[in-house]
């Protein structure tokens, strides 16, 4: 029996008729626990590679900024009696991290807590690897702003730029004098006139360091949909108004 349910978890045809996103199948395997057989958590894990074929293609250069500060390692759902998550943010991360580096080969990955960190994930490596590679890195504290003063400071480019994190940091939204997040978006944009920001917020709260306009869409919370919301705005289809 458990080679048959294997067979059926992995099928691709049976996945790609179904249009399975990644983000359940995660939380599935997330949920699986000991009794659950070997083989089952494996063709779980095929399942989630196969389904990232089915996130829908965004055309330009993509930059995902992955939050590794310590607060990711929380479960994605915070904590609540009866209902806590088993998936973490950092998974949830590596999840958008992964799938963009597979879906574009020229994905720019910068990683970042108090600073960008230093870390190279290979795009053939799972997303559960790939996802135990970002959460080694946690343990310090947020600086949303680091991943555009990093890129801003080295000339770097690109149509889309995707910051995941749990909204820790994202607390200055209401000052009066302005984010260094809008200061650096705003240098970034003189180099890359049409470029789009999304912040994903993992964990939403009430405030942002960047408000929706024409050129920024917050997203709060995580499901497959999201994928698509990305992909309609960064093809002019949805704007952060």
């Amino acid at each position: 029996i458990c080679d048959i349910i294997a067979s059926r978890l992995r099928d691709k045809a049976l996945i790609a008729k179904a249009k399975e996103f990644p983000y359940q199948i995660m939380v599935a395997y997330a949920m699986a626990d000991d009794a659950v057989p070997g083989q089952v958590k494996d063709a779980l894990q095929d399942a989630m590679e196969i389904a990232v074929a089915n996130i829908p293609t965004i055309e330009g250069r993509v930059v995902v900024c992955p939050d590794v500060s310590g607060s990711m390692s929380s479960p994605v759902t915070g904590h609540k009696k009866g209902s806590t998550s088993k998936v973490r943010c950092i998974d949830v991360a590596a999840l958008i991290s992964a799938a963009f580096m597979r879906l574009k080969k020229n994905t720019e990955l910068i990683p970042f807590e108090q600073s960008v960190s230093k870390i190279k994930l290979n795009s053939r490596d799972s997303i559960m690897t790939n996802a135990q590679k970002l959460a080694s890195i946690g343990g310090g504290g947020t600086n949303i702003s680091a991943p555009l003063v990093w890129m801003n400071s080295r000339g770097i480019s690109a149509d889309l730029v995707i910051l995941v994190s749990d909204n820790e940091s994202w607390v200055d939204g209401s000052r009066g004098r302005g984010t260094e997040l809008m200061a650096q978006w705003q240098a970034f944009k003189r180099r890359n006139t049409s470029a789009k920001l999304v912040c994903l917020d993992v964990q939403p709260h009430e405030t942002t360091q960047a408000r929706d306009r024409e050129d920024i869409l917050n997203i709060g919370g995580f499901s497959d949909q999201v994928f698509e919301l990305i992909s309609e705005f960064a093809r002019g289809n949805l704007t952060g108004n």
